[in-house]
């Protein structure tokens, strides 16, 4: 497996891999309203775009040339980088691909000065068992507005 910093070139294979993995991900936890709105609004080509622009870092995990799973993260505060983005192809879900990612971001992180890694999860979302195994903790429970939606996260933190 391989694992690089996405370019402005991978935003494709970024959208594509965000229509694969968010149907099978959220079906049984949010509304395919919300599922259709919230793919169109973040993971357009367009806003990948504008969320590349504006400091976010991409990462891409590649298996035999194809990509199977993306990460998206930033500075958001002095020391505090936010996951803003882990997706796995189900797939590849259980074979290291998102415990690789962590770690690849972990350390970029860290190099950068970074003494704290934040993420959101949907607190119906399976996965955050899985950031609870890759040493995050919950922080903070959030209900957030997003246009017509309410988020309902957990705000989990890693210390680097």
């Amino acid at each position: 497996m391989r694992i690089r910093k996405a370019t402005e070139e991978d935003i494709t294979a970024i959208t594509e891999l965000a229509e694969k993995i968010w149907w099978p991900t959220y079906r049984n936890i949010i509304s395919e309203e919300q599922i259709s709105f919230m793919l169109k609004d973040m993971y357009s080509e367009e806003s990948l775009k504008k969320q590349l622009v504006s400091g976010v870092d991409f990462i891409l995990a590649e298996k035999e040339n194809l990509a199977v799973a993306f990460a998206g993260f930033s500075l958001i505060e002095p020391e505090v980088y936010k996951l803003h983005k882990l997706y796995v192809l189900p797939s590849e879900q259980g074979n290291g691909t998102g415990k690789n990612l962590i770690e690849y971001i972990t350390d970029l992180a860290r190099e950068q000065g970074g003494k704290i890694l934040e993420l959101n999860v949907n607190r119906g979302n399976s996965a955050s068992e899985f950031y609870k195994k890759v040493g995050f903790e919950i922080y903070r429970t959030v209900d957030i507005s997003y246009h017509h939606f309410i988020l309902n996260d957990y705000i989990m933190r890693k210390d680097l």
